[in-house]
């Protein structure tokens, strides 16, 4: 019976290595789709955050004023938190490679002093690569008196080479209190 009971510890251990070295290759390739994803945002254009949280330094185009892109405005609060926050319009009708500025609005209802931090999006993702911000409350965290409210600006430009086929294109930001996520509260 010890030959059995042998065997059976050996196919243990060589199945708990087996095991083992699938979970180790499980975490690695898992830490490896980080720099991956990067880099296809990177080519794409696609949801880089990175890239759309700073400012873009864009040559000077003429208007296309043959064509309107409708661009849409949407405010977005965590569930955590208390704040206020509007855009100032709720769409705007644009040419293409011109430079427009709308706000948004934020009111910190805190009770505390705090810093308010904004994460852009852009939809559809295909835009990314043709919405460009020249300034932006997103690109810096904003420190907030308690119950300070002030209007934010953005400015942008919708490039000449967007796709025809696409005529709307939809900027939304969520904001976050900084201090409740690095515990300053």
């Amino acid at each position: 019976m010890s030959e059995p009971s042998g065997q059976l510890k050996r196919d243990n251990a060589r199945l708990t290595r087996r095991l083992a070295l699938m979970t180790l290759g499980s975490f690695a390739f898992g830490f490896a789709l980080v720099p991956l994803y990067d880099v296809m945002c990177t080519i794409t254009g696609f949801g880089n955050q990175k890239t759309l949280a700073r400012a873009a330094s864009v040559a000077p185009q003429e208007a296309d004023e043959s064509r309107t892109v409708t661009v849409e405005f949407i405010a977005e609060l965590p569930n955590v938190g208390s704040w206020e926050f509007s855009p100032a319009v709720a769409s705007m009708q644009v040419h293409p490679g011109k430079l427009y500025e709308t706000t948004f609005v934020a009111r910190n209802l805190t009770g505390h002093d705090t810093t308010m931090q904004a994460v852009p999006n852009l939809s559809p993702r295909s835009v990314a690569g043709y919405f460009h911000k020249t300034e932006c409350f997103c690109f810096t965290p904003q420190q907030f008196s308690k119950d300070e409210e002030r209007p934010m600006p953005v400015r942008f430009i919708v490039d000449r080479a967007l796709p025809q086929h696409l005529d709307r294109v939809t900027l939304a930001y969520t904001i976050y209190d900084q201090s409740i996520r690095v515990g300053l509260k």
